[in-house]
């Protein structure tokens, strides 16, 4: 946890034990919030997929940022990785149980998302057209 955080929550009155449950529940959301997390794991719901596919059906994901998604959510123990001693080698990623549970609610929200779209673009809307020209 950063030093200017953990001062915060100190001052605050925050009890160590729940200063660690604090930086970790802030830590999660960042990493499930992450657009490209999100779609990973959308993506690896169906079953296990070697990188190239997975990139493939990731639109608009670089290499480099689907490399660091995985490894992001291997270390957090949502993604397993297995190499195969094959030529040529073959990789596969798949969700654990835990990245399993996480899809399950992942899927939930994409579900909301797509009953309120024309809601939330309706109000997006005249929210756009009520801001002031100047801004």
């Amino acid at each position: 946890m950063g030093s200017a955080l953990r001062s915060q929550l100190a001052a605050a009155g925050v009890a160590p034990e729940c200063a660690a449950t604090i930086e970790l529940v802030r830590d999660v959301l960042a990493r499930v919030g992450d657009k490209w997390t999100v779609l990973v794991i959308t993506a690896l719901a169906e079953g296990p997929l070697r990188f190239t596919t997975l990139h493939q059906r990731i639109a608009g994901v670089s290499q480099r940022m689907l490399s660091q998604t995985l490894r992001s959510l291997t270390r957090d123990g949502l993604v397993t990785r297995t190499a195969y001693a094959e030529v040529p080698p073959r990789v596969e990623y798949e969700l654990t149980p835990l990245g399993r549970s996480l899809s399950d609610s992942v899927a939930h929200v994409v579900g909301w998302v797509r009953e309120h779209q024309a809601e939330i673009v309706r109000n997006r809307e005249v929210f756009a057209g009520d801001e002031p020209a100047a801004r």
